[in-house]
């Protein structure tokens, strides 16, 4: 009976995980099936039914309707947003974890409370700011926002990270004579490599799929990014369903191959201290 049991059990394990993956990959499915079928066979069938037929025309149409400026918006935010907030952000944990810096304990918890409050809280304010600074409707606006509202939860996960490596490595290296900026930029950048990557990796995704703020601070459509260009498709195609389904699928494309890049060092940076 205890054989058979131990038979059971991997069969059990991987047959209720392949049900689970089935059940979290169908909605994706329905998305990339759906941005393949054409406007009449939605109409006449339903978004639940079989397609009649595949076609490329909804990404044409998503294209032409102004996608790819969404998605080069994007990215023209995303990546100096997710460079600002790492540079900054790995700066400041390294001053924090190796230096007696007056108070620390208290900046630190200052940072995490800061990610605590509601964006909406922060709304009003910040727009006050941006509009008496020149930053509103810009995209300068929306990068100094974004890697601001950021930069107290990686500064705080960072100093983690930071806070594990040796003292002896870092001593060392003052001993050759390296500064302390010499001492951050060569041995303790490398070292937080793994962790760099997995918070580069989700700054990227939550600054890529950023609704809130972009509609906040940007009112003209030529400088909108990915997530509410696509909102604004529902007013301009409402019934166009397979339109809005293949412009989802092209924005979630960069984010995609971002994760797959940095894969390796992400999973690296989650298992760090667990065989602690």
């Amino acid at each position: 009976m205890t054989t058979m049991n131990a038979r059971l059990r991997p069969w059990l394990f991987h047959g209720t995980m392949g049900i689970l993956a089935a059940l979290w990959l169908l909605p994706l499915a329905l998305v990339v099936v759906t941005s393949l079928r054409t406007f009449d066979d939605l109409a006449a069938s339903g978004l639940a039914s079989l397609p009649g037929g595949l076609t490329i025309g909804p990404y044409q149409q998503a294209l032409s309707a102004g996608e790819w400026r969404a998605i080069g918006n994007s990215l023209l935010i995303t990546v100096p947003v997710v460079v600002a907030t790492l540079a900054l952000a790995s700066m400041a944990a390294y001053g924090l974890a190796r230096h007696r810096i007056p108070f620390r304990k208290t900046l630190l918890l200052l940072m995490l409370a800061g990610n605590l409050l509601p964006a909406q809280l922060l709304l009003i304010p910040v727009v006050k700011l941006t509009e008496r600074f020149g930053l509103f409707d810009t995209r300068i606006g929306m990068i100094v926002v974004l890697t601001a509202v950021g930069l107290g939860f990686y500064t705080f996960v960072l100093h983690g990270f930071m806070r594990s490596i040796p003292q002896e490595i870092t001593q060392a290296a003052k001993i050759d004579g390296a500064t302390v900026f010499g001492v951050y930029l060569r041995i303790v950048l490398p070292l937080t490599k793994p962790a760099l990557a997995a918070l580069g990796s989700l700054a990227f995704t939550w600054t890529f799929n950023d609704l809130l703020w972009a509609i906040t601070l940007l009112r003209d459509e030529t400088k909108l990014p990915v997530t509410p260009a696509i909102l604004g498709m529902q007013g301009q195609y409402f019934s166009s369903w397979n339109v809005i389904a293949a412009a989802t699928v092209l924005a979630a494309i960069p984010t995609v191959v971002v994760f797959l890049r940095f894969q390796r060092y992400f999973i690296s940076g989650l298992l760090i201290g667990s065989s602690k």
